[in-house]
């Protein structure tokens, strides 16, 4: 199941849009999609579901569901905790979503809510466009989380020869590079007992752990691991500079940061949800501005 590239037609040019999760009021990604609704014609209005405001969790779900259904939702971004919990509960997933195990974009269409995983074409269209000729011999990926286990899958799509995983549960690495090794082959991707070893002839790093966040500043690893024919790719982007960036251009690795997956993960959900084709250029120009505002 693809996106379709027919625009969607909707009542006075108007949609409704949304994000559910805990902890999101910062989140860039309403201003993202009106902003680039408005350039097709479109007035959107992207409402924040902040699981917080309530002291709920996962649990709500099913209510919000059911409203989304009466209000005539064009549909959802789904953010921690709920990218698993939400799948039970949808009509139907895309190939995508359904090899991943979790759902980051809902479509409202003819009754139905089908599920569908922006985050690994998110990162991978980002990380094309940033490191084109990256060496994909033997890549190690910290953190087998919802984000991790999405970008594990793109990864091994874009072509990665050998993918080794590390997460501080050393039982959910193992179970991810058992279903990887099942769905592209034997040998593609293999749990790593610890960092140092994992790390040691690699040729790149993705990062997909919250360890350099605002909330929770610092390194994932020990900066000498970092070598200069490592290139590394961050997801965290607040702050968009982590202190992983610093230490891996100190270095001289050839870095990615973790804003342009936000910006593919949002190019993927505007044309889930209205059919149209974004202007990727103009989403990432106008998210870096968001940025500089919210530093200034």
């Amino acid at each position: 199941m693809t996106a379709s590239s027919t625009p969607m037609a909707f009542p006075h040019n108007k949609l409704l849009v949304g994000l559910i999760g805990a902890g999101i009021q910062r989140s860039l990604t309403p201003a993202m999609q009106e902003e680039e609704a408005r350039h097709h014609g479109l007035r959107m209005h992207y409402q924040l579901i902040d699981l917080d405001t309530t002291q709920s969790g996962p649990e709500l779900l099913p209510t919000l569901l059911a409203a989304v259904r009466t209000m005539g939702f064009a549909g959802l971004n789904i953010t921690f905790p709920c990218k698993q919990a939400v799948i039970p509960l949808l009509d139907d997933l895309s190939d995508e979503a359904r090899a991943m195990g979790a759902v980051n974009t809902v479509v409202h269409r003819d009754g139905k809510l089908i599920g569908h995983n922006t985050d690994g074409s998110g990162w991978s269209w980002n990380f094309q466009r940033q490191l084109p000729d990256a060496d994909l011999s033997r890549v190690l990926l910290l953190g087998t989380g919802g984000a991790g286990s999405a970008i594990a899958h793109a990864a091994l799509r874009m072509g990665v020869q050998e993918l080794r995983l590390f997460d501080v549960d050393p039982a959910r690495a193992e179970g991810l590079a058992a279903e990887l090794n099942r769905l592209y082959g034997a040998g593609r991707a293999v749990a790593a007992a610890d960092i140092a070893g994992g790390i040691a002839d690699a040729t790149g790093l993705i990062h997909a752990t919250p360890m350099g966040m605002d909330k929770m500043p610092g390194l994932p690893l020990a900066e000498e691991l970092l070598r200069p024919e490592l290139w590394v790719s961050e997801v965290v982007y607040f702050p968009i500079d982590t202190a992983l960036l610093k230490a891996a251009r100190a270095k001289g690795c050839p870095t990615v940061d973790g804003g342009g997956m936000a910006v593919g993960q949002a190019v993927g959900a505007f044309k889930l949800f209205t059919g149209r084709e974004p202007d990727a250029a103009r989403i990432d120009a106008h998210f870096r501005r968001l940025l500089a505002e919210r530093a200034a």
